[in-house]
């Protein structure tokens, strides 16, 4: 058992997976000598050479289109966007190349790629170091998009990400590669073997990849949340059972896919939700999710679906980020504006 942070067990699961198969390549900026900038890839050059954990010029749109040539030729490229908003110029090929090669092939070129972007606010960063482009990504057909919100998930949905011959954007949430978690290393091995068995199994089926975890459980209203907002919805819930409220939280550990399954069967036990996102609300991840809450579970609704996301505005200096990002008083607020007074079973009835 180790006290393992965020930022080690990605690093576990990037050392795994090349050591596991030697067409696991890891480039971009800072990644070799250095080990990243937040470390993440500490210790994989010198592990497995420099032609395998290699550092790339300042060009996001040449690093991602290297990735789509390497992946034609049969390797599964890891690359590293430094900051969220320096994967801007590389769009062009991650929109345009590595979520249509495959439909543009019929199935011929499946292109492995996972891209890895630190993301979010929490660091006391400015604009382009803590944006959060989940929504691009999400509205973009041919990609997946993970962001793990534990410890335990950032080892095994990296590793997962890997594997799979679809294209994944890796979000990972900043401000979390400094939590920690007590686990075991070779029991996580284990579980990843586990679920990896039982993915092929399930994708042979037809069966998409998304499995949302009730992160904390309730009765009364259900939190629904990603990534970064999930520790905050998690200490929002523990906040609003000293005012009487059982709230629950769902992480969705994945956006695409999406696992409405869980979040349905939750919303319809507990009558009542709250999107909680960082991003701007206008046109994004959590305005999708009111939509589908709405529209899948409007006859168990005893309130409407209300939201708590960032404001529509650039992301501020370090000394507002604390405004701007949801937390357990704005959580609180929106849990006290649901309609109290009517209970779940009236509304069903």
């Amino acid at each position: 058992m180790a006290n393992l942070t965020f930022a080690a067990a990605l690093n576990a699961a990037l050392a795994d997976e090349m050591a596991a198969d030697d067409l696991v390549v890891v480039f971009g900026e800072d990644v070799g000598t250095l080990g990243g900038v937040f470390r993440i890839t500490d210790g994989l050059t010198k592990r497995f050479g420099d032609h395998r954990c290699f550092d790339t010029p300042l060009a996001e749109s040449g690093i991602a289109g290297t990735a789509v040539g390497m992946a034609l030729g049969g390797a599964r490229p890891v690359i590293e966007m430094q900051f969220d908003a320096f994967a801007y110029p590389a769009f062009e090929q991650v929109a345009s190349h590595i979520a249509k090669m495959r439909n543009r092939t019929k199935g011929g070129a499946p292109m492995p790629i996972t891209i890895r972007i630190p993301y979010g606010g929490g660091i006391g960063g400015v604009e382009h170091h803590c944006d959060s482009s989940e929504s691009y990504y999400a509205h973009t057909p041919g990609l997946k998009v993970f962001t793990p919100a534990t410890v335990a998930d950032a080892y095994l949905m990296l590793r997962q990400a890997i594997r799979l011959d679809d294209p994944v954007v890796f979000m990972e949430p900043k401000k979390l590669y400094w939590s920690k978690a007590d686990l075991d290393l070779d029991e996580l091995r284990a579980e990843f073997d586990r679920r990896w068995a039982a993915e092929k199994k399930a994708a042979a089926s037809g069966v998409p990849a998304a499995a949302a975890a009730v992160a904390h459980p309730g009765t009364d209203v259900t939190l629904v949340s990603y990534g970064p907002s999930v520790p905050t919805c998690v200490a929002a819930a523990k906040a609003a059972a000293e005012e009487g409220y059982s709230v629950e939280v769902v992480d969705l550990r994945t956006i695409t896919p999406l696992d409405e399954d869980t979040i349905a069967a939750s919303v319809e036990k507990t009558g009542r939700a709250v999107v909680v996102a960082e991003p701007q609300g206008f046109a994004s991840v959590a305005s999708e999710l009111v939509a589908r809450i709405q529209q899948r579970c409007f006859h168990s609704l005893a309130a409407p679906v209300l939201r708590v996301t960032g404001w529509d505005i650039p992301f501020p200096a370090p000394k507002l980020e604390e405004y701007h990002l949801p937390n357990i008083d704005r959580i609180l607020d929106a849990i006290d504006d649901l309609n109290w007074d009517l209970d779940a079973e009236e509304a069903r009835s």
